[in-house]
């Protein structure tokens, strides 16, 4: 497969500009697993082999095992996360695959359940940004670094 075009190196005011975002979800109290999980669940539904080896690997620096990483694309099918990880992982899920029906009434409650506003308005700016950088990774082709 061909490397197209790198989007983020030829554009680097819009780079810029998303990495400001990033830095900004960065520096919310969301969790480092709420972080993580929400990014690698959004980047397998959009096949972005780049930013799932990026986030698998820092996951596991960050102390989530390997099995639940493993079975992270079925996780509403195993108990070994937590209702409230799943409450992430359904906005995860809701806001990557938006033109299906968006975010949910029944998961925006059950959010609502475990989360402040602010921390719900954080998990869906987590799940805009890493959805942005699937887009370009997965439209440039970038490949994950061979490390």
């Amino acid at each position: 497969m061909k490397t197209r075009i790198n989007v983020i190196e030829k554009l680097p005011q819009a780079t810029k500009a998303l990495y400001a975002l990033s830095a900004y979800v960065e520096s919310t109290p969301l969790t480092k697993t709420h972080k993580e999980l929400l990014k690698i669940r959004a980047s397998q539904i959009n096949g972005c082999a780049f930013c799932i080896d990026m986030h698998t690997k820092d996951a596991i620096k960050y102390g989530e095992t390997q099995q639940r990483i493993f079975l992270l694309n079925a996780w509403k099918e195993t108990t070994l996360f937590t209702d409230e990880e799943k409450a992430v992982l359904a906005i995860a899920e809701e806001v990557t695959l938006i033109s299906r029906r968006g975010l949910t009434d029944a998961t925006y409650t059950l959010a609502k359940s475990f989360f402040t506003d602010e921390y719900i308005a954080q998990l869906i700016v987590a799940a805009v940004t890493i959805n942005a950088w699937n887009r370009l990774a997965v439209s440039s082709k970038l490949e994950p670094a061979d490390v």
